[in-house]
């Protein structure tokens, strides 16, 4: 049996919506992208929802609105992908590291260590699909000793009075915390479309808006839409409205706006996603830990708590007991059996950009034991019962193959 890691769930509905729109002779930026917009704004409960092609250029757009720049620090976890930092890179800032937890999301405690008077936001990272404890990251954030460390570097800074909570929401589409959707926790949430996310728009983001008072999230929207668009202060559709041609640049904004040919992939798989492919996800992640749960090697991920749900993004597995060559070794037996498996994330100190800006990986022992034991099954919709079973089998036959000769040994 082969088992592929993540392909995309491409179904006829998919299919028909894609379809529509080559038929109707708009592919770029137009009313596919407002629909997704419109539908994940009802989906996220945000007041506002605005598409991108990634989410890294929506994190991009989001610290140049805040004006992110160099001297500036963003507060990010050393157990990221990449981009989580790179965008604080590309603003000209400094990315600060700390480690996680052992649910993989943020420390609070080095959160609240590493705020300086230089701190103009942090960026929470939501881990398979479970939202960071934004309950507690907000006390941080909007207790008295760090409102009074804060130094505003604009208008819009000051306003708010403390760093901007932005939640790189890339794997936590559809998670709950506190009974809401996860997404309300923080200013603003960013979301991934990209080919292997829980939706997709092939390659994509989605940019979703919790100003509070006295910002209008409305207002920034619509200058979110402007800046993802060269400044430009109309869109090809719009342009093309009769005498609608003239245009004026009034900001010098990117050029990172969704097509509707991308829109139209999010949109059917959003339709189907609350009833038909999350619960799918979570049929996987359940009859996963239902059946690793007997062993002791096996450290589950969290899933499901009191007053938190994920999304079932993907299941990172650690392996207790083990070094990270045995992991690796784990990995090659597991796809010698034909599994696909992965590993969710290398720590950002271990790779080489930020090895050589002195970032070092002995200063964050947790994000390194996590990685070095950490495998990732996977969890996509169109995955069987009997599949799910094959991929715990040959785990199972790894781990006692590894760990027998390591006895042995």
């Amino acid at each position: 049996m082969r088992i592929p890691f993540s392909p995309p769930f491409i179904d006829e509905s998919v299919i028909a919506e894609v379809m529509d729109t080559l038929r109707s002779g708009w592919i770029t930026t137009g009313p596919k992208v407002m629909l997704l917009e419109s539908l994940m704004q009802e989906f996220t409960h945000l007041p506002r929802c605005i598409c991108v092609n990634s989410w890294t250029s929506g994190a991009q757009l989001a610290l140049k609105w805040w004006g992110v720049g160099p001297g500036d620090e963003v507060i990010v976890p050393a157990y990221t992908y990449a981009a989580t930092a790179l965008v604080v890179l590309h603003a000209g800032a400094i990315p600060v590291m700390v480690d996680v937890d052992q649910d993989f999301t943020m420390d609070l405690l080095a959160l609240s260590k590493a705020i300086t008077s230089r701190t103009k936001a942090v960026i929470p990272v939501d881990f398979a699909g479970w939202p960071c404890n934004y309950k507690l990251i907000r006390k941080v954030l909007e207790g008295s000793s760090v409102s009074s460390l804060f130094t505003p570097g604009n208008e819009r800074q000051a306003l708010l009075g403390r760093p901007l909570l932005i939640a790189d929401a890339a794997h936590s589409l559809g998670a709950q915390y506190h009974n809401r959707p996860a997404g309300l926790q923080s200013d603003i949430a960013i979301y991934s479309l990209h080919a292997v996310k829980n939706i997709t728009t092939a390659e994509g983001g989605v940019i979703g808006l919790n100003l509070p008072a006295p910002f209008v999230n409305d207002e920034l929207a619509e200058w979110m839409k402007i800046n993802s668009l060269n400044g430009q202060t109309k869109d090809a559709l719009a342009k093309l409205q009769g005498g609608g041609w003239r245009y004026d640049i009034i900001s010098a904004g990117l050029k990172i706006n969704m097509p509707d040919i991308c829109a139209a992939i999010g949109i059917a798989q959003l339709r189907g996603y609350e009833k038909k492919l999350l619960p799918e996800r979570k049929r996987i992640v359940e009859r996963y830990c239902l059946a690793l749960q007997a062993f002791d090697w096996a450290e589950l991920p969290p899933v499901e708590s009191e007053d938190t749900v994920s999304a079932y993004h993907i299941f990172p597995l650690c392996v207790r007991g083990i070094t990270e060559m045995q992991r690796d070794h784990l990995i090659d037996l597991i796809g010698s059996l034909g599994v696909s498996v992965n590993v969710h994330f290398i720590p950002l100190p271990m790779l080489t950009l930020f090895r050589d800006r002195g970032y070092f990986i002995d200063e964050f022992p947790i994000s390194y034991d996590k990685f070095s034991r950490e495998i990732t099954l996977p969890v996509y919709p169109q995955l069987t019962d009997d599949q799910v079973d094959y991929v715990v089998s040959a785990v199972i036959q790894a781990y006692d193959e590894v760990m027998g000769k390591s006895t042995e040994g």
